[in-house]
């Protein structure tokens, strides 16, 4: 496929559940301690990850853990079974919050922070946890963790010469997906057809045909070549511009076919469901509240706003102005 191959892989897929491994009632709340909602819905988010949930309850990382001092994966381990096997309705994140600073150096403890950046500093500290004392690995083969398994997939880039028709592809690994959802986009379906839409590039980020050996003209297309397991999309709501946030609702379905925004539109339905949302509410995206609602192993929906977990049903899950979708396969 273009892609270098992996000569090790850290974490065989076969190791990866996607069904709950154990049925039960949804776990805790979490307290917020001022202005730490934006933590709270990330890690009800991953709590609620099947393939995550299944694996780290299964001890198959701490039981071969050689990290010495902080481990994002030893952390959300002990996180995952505290909230669910709490008999309490809400319990305190404490190790997540005293290491706030080894999940990401920008975090200040009691400030409100972006949901998104602390998911994304989050699964990051945890590839690097799985990968202690494999730090030689050529990138392919750190690309091929627990949380690439679960959550990364790859970008396909083509560029073509508007002058000559030479195509030109490379491949970048992602753990989520951004969408600009601030012309168009009405639905998360046109969202994604105007991701894989192609683009002439600007004159800025003007293109050096190896064929004609000149700079040209050229048009970009990104499609999805490999599909995660857990495609993660996030909603751009801050106006990169002016910075206001933009809060406009735009629909998003139960059930999702990627199938018509990969490289191979041809093969069969790639069929994903939808099994968590984080939303924001406030005028700004430098404040305001952030909650989730979560699908719990029994099959119910539950609204989770920090210390409540209220019982939903699908239609009020598919009305919010969501910031962060989570669909597995």
């Amino acid at each position: 496929e273009g892609m270098a191959l992996p000569q090790r892989i850290v974490s065989p897929p076969e190791k990866i559940c996607m069904e709950w491994q154990q049925r039960q009632r949804p776990g805790a709340g979490l307290c917020n301690l001022g202005s730490t909602c934006y933590i709270n819905v990330i890690l009800q988010c991953l709590t609620y990850t099947p393939p995550l949930a299944n694996y780290l309850l299964s001890y198959e990382h701490s039981k071969s853990c050689q990290q010495q001092g902080f481990c994002m994966m030893c952390t959300m381990e002990t996180h995952i079974r505290k909230v669910l096997c709490s008999s309490a309705s809400a319990i305190l994140p404490g190790a997540v919050l005293r290491d706030l600073k080894f999940i990401g150096e920008e975090f200040e403890y009691g400030r409100q922070e972006n949901a998104y950046e602390f998911l994304r500093c989050t699964l990051s500290a945890m590839h690097r946890a799985c990968l202690s004392g494999s730090s030689k690995l050529k990138v392919s083969s750190q690309q091929t963790t627990i949380i690439h398994q679960i959550f990364g997939g790859f970008m396909k880039h083509t560029v073509t010469c508007l002058s000559c028709q030479a195509v030109v592809d490379s491949y970048k690994a992602f753990l989520d997906v951004s969408l600009d959802i601030r012309v168009r986009a009405s639905s998360l379906t046109t969202a994604l057809q105007d991701c894989v839409t192609p683009k002439q590039l600007d004159q800025k980020e003007c293109f050096r045909c190896s064929k004609c050996k000149k700079k040209a003209a050229a048009s970009k297309k990104v499609t999805v070549h490999r599909a995660p397991r857990v495609l993660t999309l996030c909603l751009e709501r801050a106006d990169q511009w002016t910075g206001t946030k933009i809060s406009k609702f735009v629909e998003y379905p139960e059930y999702l076919d990627l199938r018509p925004y990969m490289s191979d539109t041809a093969g069969e339905p790639l069929l994903y469901s939808l099994y968590a949302t984080v939303v924001h509410s406030g005028d700004t995206c430098l404040e305001g509240h952030f909650l989730c609602y979560t699908k719990a192993s029994n099959g119910l929906w539950y609204r989770m706003d920090d210390e409540s977990v209220d019982s939903c049903d699908i239609h009020t899950v598919l009305g919010q102005q969501a910031y962060l979708l989570f669909y597995a396969r």
